[in-house]
């Protein structure tokens, strides 16, 4: 399978907190990847990474292809990472144009591509609100619509699912899934493993900025495997701490 992102021995600090420990990972085209871990694991500081949000102090980075800090072609990349991102004093559809210029998208196309989003994300009745307006369900439905206006060859979704009714929750996984099989690679986090297992290929585990190994989305009692595999990381780290 063709790579989408490479992270080798990616370190990054934040003063005396380490929040990624040497990181390898890689996410191919086609493939959705879940990202689980506890509170304060690392998995939003690794998605900033890749993002070029901020930079790592050590280790190596190529998306698409394409080292990071050497020209990364950042309009083939949607995201939504922490909150969704809208201008409060623009339209819902306002947002969505500007999120399709800003992404790359030809002029003479972007009324199309919101057009199919607004009707992907079931988004007709308020595209003429003001985003500040919003609820806060309705402002992350926005924000991933903009993530994916473009059709990125790579989708990073951090906590997708916040705020979302059931019925966004069934809209997101079907997304997903298709974004995927149109041939991103989607990296998504997510605190509920029973959610990300319906549409993940795979599943990591990130333990004290780590990622300390993988789940099978298919196999059983996936919560008891991952806090055993939590559980066997913290305490080699609590053995190599007594040793050194």
């Amino acid at each position: 399978m063709r790579e989408i992102v490479r992270c080798e021995k990616v370190c990054r600090r934040f003063g005396d907190v380490s929040a990624v420990r040497a990181l390898d990972m890689c996410l191919a085209a086609r493939e959705v990847l879940a990202l689980v871990g506890l509170n304060g694991a690392g998995k939003t500081t690794l998605m900033r990474l890749m993002l070029g949000m901020v930079r790592p102090d050590a280790g190596h980075i190529d998306v698409l292809g394409v080292p990071m800090g050497r020209g990364v072609d950042w309009g083939q990349v949607g995201h939504l990472v922490e909150t969704p991102f809208g201008y409060p004093e623009l339209t819902v559809r306002e947002n969505l144009r500007a999120a399709a210029l800003l992404h790359g998208v030809p002029a003479d196309r972007v009324e199309s591509a919101v057009d199919v989003v607004v009707q992907r994300w079931c988004v007709q009745g308020y595209e003429q609100r003001r985003f500040g307006t919003l609820s806060l369900g309705n402002r992350q439905r926005v924000g991933l619509a903009g993530a994916l206006v473009h059709a990125p060859r790579l989708l990073v979704l951090d906590e997708p699912t916040n705020a979302l009714d059931p019925s966004g929750v069934v809209l997101l996984r079907e997304l997903v899934i298709q974004a995927a099989a149109d041939g991103a690679g989607v990296l998504v986090s997510s605190h509920h493993l029973d959610e990300v297992a319906r549409i993940a290929d795979r599943i990591a585990v990130m333990h004290d900025g780590r990622i300390v190994g993988h789940l099978d989305p298919r196999g059983a009692e996936l919560e008891r495997a991952f806090f055993a595999m939590v559980h066997e990381a913290e305490e080699a780290s609590r053995r190599g701490r007594v040793d050194s």
